[in-house]
């Protein structure tokens, strides 16, 4: 049986995806460069049984489908830079209690309303820092469709895996281009469903105890377990804590279980790293670009290669040492002002050895640009 090719934006592609993934409950507000995603999603969600919501605005938004998930739903909501601010204290709230959600954020040119129709990767650190206090997070991305239907679709997976937030870092360069995708059969990427507890009622129950596999089941709030949900430091049973061992067992907890399945975790690609002299980074749409220079230069005898991060947070660091050890220097490639680039510098050896490529105007980076920082590179002699 032929599989179905579709001709789509990148926004659709995640909706696809998100709807493959077992989505059932989407709550959003409309803003640019995302909307699409919320447009689909009203008409293709009531046909399978979910629930799409409008609602007043982003805050609205992350809470409610932290509501949802809490009750045993797939969640996600979509949103571009200004919306992905407001959702800040949510998203931190969602960390803090353990809810598994999807947020996608499409990024456009900031800060303020900034470039609204232009791309942009000026989120990245936002997406790690965004919210206040010490914390881990989950943060992907992709370059093609194909790529982003398969992010996606982890994302509600690691998501359920680690009972945290994920965020979806597209950019409008991938939200509207056009291209082909291919949907992939039902069973063909295999999902991660909601672990439940196998604690039966009228049994003690421990809604934030960890197995020790690390797991932590959830019960569908408003079945048979009552338990409290706060976000403030809390016990076992979730109650609110402020004893300094319970406070350090906790944030540890949050914490670790990210960071300590960064390999778990990582996703890249990566393209004739067995023999580069130099390597470049980069991430989202600009690699598409980094990609083009890496090909055309080494038909030219040029020994380049290409490292595309998918997962940006946790940051991969050990993959980046590894990869780069042997690089004569390494060019980040991003469409910001050099936030990757500082993760590189700490990761590798020689951090004097990094250089940036980038473009902060709205315009994506071309392989014109990427060439004339070589070109300076070539002339400083790094």
């Amino acid at each position: 049986m032929a599989k179905q090719i579709k001709f789509v934006q990148g926004n659709e592609a995640c909706v696809e995806a998100a709807i493959y993934a077992g989505l059932d409950f989407f709550a959003g507000y409309p803003i640019t460069p995302s909307t699409e995603i919320a447009e689909l999603l009203s008409q293709r969600l009531p046909r399978k049984g979910g629930k799409f919501i409008q609602m007043e605005d982003e805050i609205a938004s992350i809470c409610a489908i932290i509501g949802a998930s809490l009750t045993g739903h797939k969640v996600m909501t979509a949103t571009s830079g200004p919306g992905f601010s407001l959702m800040q204290e949510g998203l931190g709230y969602a960390i803090m209690a353990e809810i598994p959600c999807v947020i996608v954020n499409v990024q456009r040119g900031g800060p303020s309303t900034g470039l609204p129709t232009h791309g942009s990767q000026g989120d990245v650190y936002q997406a790690r820092w965004g919210t206040h206090g010490d914390h881990a997070i989950i943060a992907m991305t992709a370059s093609s469709h194909q790529d982003l239907f398969q992010i996606t679709v982890e994302a509600f997976n690691l998501a359920e895996t680690y009972r945290t937030p994920v965020i979806l870092l597209f950019d409008e360069g991938i939200g509207h281009m056009r291209e082909r995708l291919v949907l992939p059969e039902k069973g063909e990427i295999p999902l991660v469903e909601r672990l439940r507890t196998a604690v039966k009622g009228g049994v003690d129950f421990h809604p934030y105890l960890p197995r020790e596999d690390g797991r932590l089941p959830m019960a569908d709030f408003g079945g048979i377990h009552r338990y409290n949900v706060t976000g403030l430091y809390h016990d076992m049973w979730g109650f609110p804590s402020d004893s300094p061992p319970i406070v350090h067992g906790l944030i540890r907890h949050l914490v670790d279980k990210i960071h300590n399945n960064v390999n778990h975790i990582a996703r890249y690609k990566e393209y004739h790293l067995e023999d580069a002299d130099n390597i470049f980074i980069s991430y989202g749409s600009a690699a598409r670009s980094a990609l083009h220079v890496v090909k055309s230069q080494r038909k030219k005898g040029e020994r380049l290669g290409l490292l595309e991060l998918q997962t940006l947070w946790p940051f991969p660091y050990d993959l980046v040492r590894e990869k780069c050890a042997r690089a004569r220097f390494v060019l980040v490639v991003e469409m910001n002002m050099g936030q990757i680039v500082l993760e590189v510098k700490r990761a590798v050896e020689k951090p004097d050895r990094v250089v940036l490529a980038n473009r902060v105007d709205g315009v994506f980076i071309t392989d014109a640009d990427i060439r004339n920082t070589l070109r300076i590179i070539e002339g400083k002699g790094v």
